[in-house]
């Protein structure tokens, strides 16, 4: 049988609906983009040849043939962050410089860009939809942004230079998976796991069991601690081994910096070529190419709110750690007088423990996985009157542990499904947590039938995995971040719009794409949610009432230091694509080094490699844009600020903010400009009281 026989059914080249994971394998990689890609240039040349500026005859066609590229190559990103092997590797780094010069090609059409603007200049521009209208002027910038306007060798080096971007972003984050999974620290005497909480000893003995140690068990050992967050993160905070919390935090914070996985050259080349890239296409920086199709437009209006948070949060970190040194001192620890970095997050622990009387391993049995969603899910229900049900077994899924389910609305009709990948996978699946979407919502005409596609979220966690027969007992901060997703997952999935381009977090200014997540975690502090989930995962009894305070008084512990390491990170990335020039005095880590100055109370040790694991500015998208997180704090703080002056306990009330809520931030997606869409759901612009309010740092401002 020739190859081109089995073409057809081949997973990759389905086009449509849910991706057949059960059918995917990595040799169907590298002939499904080839046949796809050949056919995509050919419906590319046609569009070319025939188009006409209308949105019939020009955005339509435009949005079918991206789409099938992003079917097919959205499957195997998505299985690059879930699912990674070797094999998969070999397969994608094969295709993706083909897809990159696909990509390449199509934004740098000159006919389709030549179309758009003779669509914006035309009589029927004023008959657009104001969606319509930002999706137009969206293809504009970003084909001016792709090289459409330059010639000859520009636009070739333009091209290649998108192309090493590419791998190097590729190349970075399989280091750092690479350099998480490398490292294990083995543990065989009981004075070795002195300190160690309950889940961790079952953690660590599930972790050398799957290494080969098929006898280990959570009283005996051996125990094998990870880089992975859910095994490195307790270690850190309840060892009493200091000398081993120093080992794995130096693991840590020098991940993917020496060796084969060395990350160092891979950062300053990256920076190189941003550089070089902006410069191409008209700008004096990379920082000013990414802001310009952001909600804050300049630098200097990102580096005033910086600032602003950095005066408030440096005072407020400097008293933390010196009330962390007199605590320790009382506690007559020999390394109270020279606290270092591995020291930090014990003696925060045990601060914590002793000044709201709980311990945050004391709160995960309330806190399983199963009741942890029925409290989102009523919370849900509760401000946006959605429904949300199992869907399992309506889906192909790519493991085992993956849910899916099913948001239906006020009547029952469905409106939307996502998938839920919620434990922590070290050998295959990225760290961290995202929200991605696998398929939009969009109108489709077939045989002149109008329907509407519904959209379908992947909700990808790292939180503890279930262990020995018990569900996944969550910490506070992994609820936390389940919240944080699903706000994620609200936008994509409750938007009203119809037009793939604006629908959800699509066109959204990516500094306020953080708005509704942020919004979601404020709600793990309101007393009917969590009363609504905290419920022990043997007995059922509700968490008991003093914990809830206790949770609430500790909220804002040490707020200062969290909010200045956000802050120490967005200056950093800010710094290092608006002033730093790579190959000059200066070395990416010197200018971190430089910034810690002002932007850290306790200094990073010279060793110090985060740059090397910094992910979301080396391969996600947040490239001069880390900031983000803090800009759309002011959104996310402001919004959830409306549900508390009108009274948490106001269920009228709640319920009109909700459903304001839903019909602006979560339905308008990016059919109109973030301000708009805040000014409609609050009546103004956005204030920075309620974020230093919600730190706990008004007082200080």
């Amino acid at each position: 049988m020739s190859a081109t026989a089995t073409i057809p059914q081949n997973p990759l080249l389905k086009g449509y609906g849910l991706p057949p994971f059960a059918d995917l394998q990595p040799e169907n990689v590298e002939p499904a983009f080839s046949h796809l890609l050949a056919e995509l240039e050919q419906e590319l040349a046609n569009l070319e040849a025939n188009v006409q500026p209308t949105w019939q005859d020009l955005v339509e066609p435009l949005d079918n043939l991206t789409e099938r590229l992003y079917w097919s190559w959205g499957i195997l990103n998505h299985l690059m962050g879930v699912k990674n092997s070797p094999e998969l590797r070999t397969a994608y780094e094969q295709v993706q410089p083909k897809v990159v010069q696909f990509i390449n090609t199509l934004g740098q059409s000159k006919k389709i860009y030549n179309a758009f603007k003779a669509l914006r200049a035309s009589q029927t521009w004023t008959k657009l939809a104001p969606a319509q209208q930002r999706i137009v002027e969206a293809a504009i910038r970003d084909a001016e942004f792709s090289g459409v306007g330059l010639e000859g060798e520009a636009r070739e080096r333009f091209n290649t230079i998108q192309m090493e971007l590419a791998e190097l972003s590729t190349k970075f984050a399989n280091h750092v998976l690479d350099a998480t999974k490398a490292f294990r620290l083995i543990l065989t005497k009981k004075e070795e796991v002195d300190g160690l909480p309950n889940s961790l000893l079952s953690l660590a003995a599930q972790a050398a069991r799957a290494a080969g140690e098929e006898h280990a068990t959570p009283e005996e050992g051996p125990w094998h601690i990870t880089l992975d967050f859910p095994s490195y993160f307790p270690f850190m905070q309840h060892s009493t081994r200091r000398d081993l919390r120093e080992k794995i935090y130096q693991a840590y914070f020098t991940r993917a910096s020496f060796g084969e996985l060395d990350n160092s050259p891979l950062i300053e080349r990256i920076l190189e070529l941003r550089q070089e890239l902006a410069q191409l296409i008209g700008f004096d920086n990379y920082a000013e190419l990414s802001l310009a199709s952001k909600m804050a437009k300049t630098v200097p209006a990102v580096e005033k709110l910086l600032e602003e948070l950095r005066q408030v949060s440096y005072d407020a970190a400097v008293k933390d750690l010196e009330a962390l040194k007199a605590f320790a001192q009382g506690k007559k620890a020999p390394e109270a007088d020279n606290l270092q970095h591995w020291d930090i997050g014990f003696w925060a622990e045990r601060q914590r423990e002793e000044k709201f009387a709980f311990t945050a391993e004391e709160l995960r049995p309330y806190f399983p996985l199963p009741q942890v969603l029925d409290g989102l899910f009523g919370l849900v229900k509760r401000l946006f009157g959605v429904t949300v049900t199992p869907a399992d077994g309506q889906a192909p899924i790519w493991h085992e542990d993956v849910r899916y389910f099913q948001i239906a609305d006020e009547n029952g009709t469905p409106i939307a499904y996502f998938y839920l990948d919620p434990y922590s996978r070290p050998e295959e699946k990225r760290g961290g947590a995202w929200m991605d979407g696998c398929i939009h919502r969009r109108q489709l005409q077939v045989n002149g039938v109008t329907s509407v596609r519904l959209p379908v979220a992947y909700l990808i966690c790292n939180q503890t995995p279930p262990v020995d027969g018990n569900p996944s007992l969550m910490t506070f901060d992994e609820v936390e971040t389940l919240f944080h997703e699903f706000g994620h997952g609200l936008q994509h999935m409750l938007t009203t719009v119809d037009y793939t381009g604006a629908a959800g977090i699509n066109n959204v200014e990516w500094d306020a794409v953080e708005l509704p997540s942020q919004f979601m975690e404020n709600w793990c502090y309101d007393r009917p949610t969590l009363f609504g989930m905290a419920k022990h995962y043997e007995t059922g009894e509700p968490l008991p009432e003093h914990y809830y305070q206790k949770l609430l008084a500790g909220r804002y512990y040490m707020s200062g230091s969290a909010m200045l390491r956000q802050l120490h990170f967005s200056s950093v990335d800010m710094e290092l694509h608006y002033r730093y020039r790579p190959g000059g005095e200066e070395t990416a880590a010197d200018v971190r080094q430089r910034i810690a100055k002002t932007t850290t109370v306790l200094q990073p040790l010279p060793e110090d490699a985060f740059l090397c694991s910094f992910g979301h500015i080396f391969e996600g998208g947040y490239a001069a844009g880390y900031y983000s997180y803090k800009w759309a704090e002011v959104l996310s703080a402001d919004a959830f600020a409306a549900f508390e002056e009108a009274g948490l306990d106001n269920e009228e009330a709640i319920k009109a903010i909700g459903r304001r809520y839903r019909d602006t931030v979560l339905a308008l997606g990016g059919s109109q400009h973030p301000m708009d869409v805040f000014k409609a759901f609050r009546g103004r612009e956005p204030s920075t009281a309620a974020l230093l309010k919600h730190h706990g740092l008004l007082a200080a401002a």
